[in-house]
């Protein structure tokens, strides 16, 4: 009876109820909006700096992410990589080698990082770097001398391709040594200090160079379907590998810089959301606080008849509640052809990005893109209906102390 009695008494000041409807779906349209631009964005950034160099998940030798140094190594990759592969939720895992070097041609000489990888098992949709070659091709071979050099590099050491150039670094045993590698491929990340300063070399060339035994690397990268779980991947993968001489890192931790703006980021879109539910409330406040005014002696009347003050506030509170369904039901309707072609096509702002702009090193799309992911669509429903509530409470409680005798005093 309550349910069929709210319902009726919000349609009687059907304006009133339509306004409130549409101000909760503004707000749902707004909250989606900011939910969803971080989901895409936060996803796409750390995707992309996995693919970077340390994977979602990151084995290397106990100390390295605190102090980078090229005699920490870690031996059996073939046999750790092979374990953490079986494990669920695991996609790709890869062997590499990272340190600095300087990268030497006639006619310069120029400080920078390189990553050695193996080309058979590196392709585009773990190594950056192969997916945006621009000339050339990438290195077909785990123990040849091809290379790819990034194209800011490229034009500071005057290279080509075909062309030879010396990188020195120091080997395991702390020695200065020096190789030659041939540029096979040019690529163009879009961020210059990435382009100007990195190297891919073979795995089999740098293992050579450095002193490193055949199923030695700095670290193995793993690649996970979500990186939302990338916390219970590393402790699958730490218990996996108990024993062993190596600690097992989230990309949270190994790119601490990336996941400082993340966090900085979401509670800027915390602040947002705060400010829209106060809106949703406020116009479920004054709609509800209005009508139970309005109605003041109509209370008075239902309760000398017999409803008690507690199914007097139970009816309140449902016509609030009655309020946020209907204005998520329009926020629905208004929101979902917005999300969809945000989902599927987006906006091209490359017009107000400027060429290379970056965040942390990873390059930002220039395509605004929405995602939701299930917990944020929970969120938003749960954040409508609890402010629903939270609004309707203190109308709710004024109807409930309602006194028939002074409302009644004056007919």
């Amino acid at each position: 009876m309550l349910l069929k009695l709210s319902w009726r008494n919000i349609q009687r000041r059907k304006r009133r109820t339509f306004v409130t409807a549409l101000t909760v779906a503004f707000g749902v349209f707004l909250s989606v909006t900011f939910t969803a631009m971080g989901d895409y964005s936060y996803t796409n950034m750390i995707n992309t700096s996995a693919r970077m160099g340390f994977g979602h998940v990151t084995v290397e030798p106990q100390g390295y992410n605190a102090s980078p140094a090229l005699d920490k190594r870690i031996a059996g990759t073939e046999e750790i990589s092979k374990t953490i592969a079986r494990l669920p939720d695991v996609e790709r895992t890869a062997s590499r080698i990272t340190g600095q070097a300087m990268f030497s041609s006639a006619a310069k000489s120029v400080g920078g990082i390189f990553m050695a990888i193996d080309p058979a098992v590196e392709g585009p949709d773990i190594n950056v770097y192969v997916g945006s070659l621009v000339e050339g091709k990438a290195p077909s071979k785990p123990d040849g001398r091809e290379a790819l050099v990034g194209v800011k590099l490229k034009e500071k050491l005057n290279l080509g391709l075909g062309k030879k150039f010396v990188f020195t670094t120091t080997d395991a045993h702390g020695e200065l040594i020096s190789e030659v590698a041939r540029v096979a491929g040019v690529f163009k990340t879009g961020v210059d200090e990435v382009d100007g300063a990195t190297v891919i070399l073979p795995i089999g060339l740098a293992r050579t160079a450095l002193g490193y035994a055949a199923d030695e690397a700095t670290l193995i990268s793993v690649f996970i379907s979500d990186h939302r779980d990338a916390g219970k991947a590393r402790a699958s993968i730490a218990n996996a590998i108990k024993g062993k001489p190596a600690e097992v890192l989230t990309w949270s931790e190994t790119q601490a810089d990336l996941a400082g703006h993340i966090a900085v980021d979401q509670a800027s879109n915390y602040i947002y959301q705060f400010l829209v539910g106060i809106m949703i409330a406020a116009g479920i406040l004054n709609t509800i606080m209005m009508g139970v005014l309005e109605r003041w002696r109509e209370f008075g009347v239902m309760i000398a008849v017999g409803l008690s003050p507690i199914k007097l506030f139970a009816m309140v509170l449902l016509e609030s509640l009655w309020l946020g369904i209907a204005g998520l039901i329009l926020g629905v309707i208004i929101t979902t052809p917005w999300y969809l072609y945000m989902k599927n096509t987006g906006l091209d702002l490359s017009f107000y990005l400027v060429e290379g702009s970056d965040i942390s090193g990873v390059l930002l799309d220039p395509v605004m893109k929405f995602r939701l992911y299930r917990e944020s669509v929970m969120g938003i429903l749960t954040g409508v209906f609890f402010l629903t509530l939270v609004a309707g409470l203190y109308p709710a409680w004024k109807a409930g102390r309602v006194n028939p005798v002074d409302t009644l005093k004056d007919l």
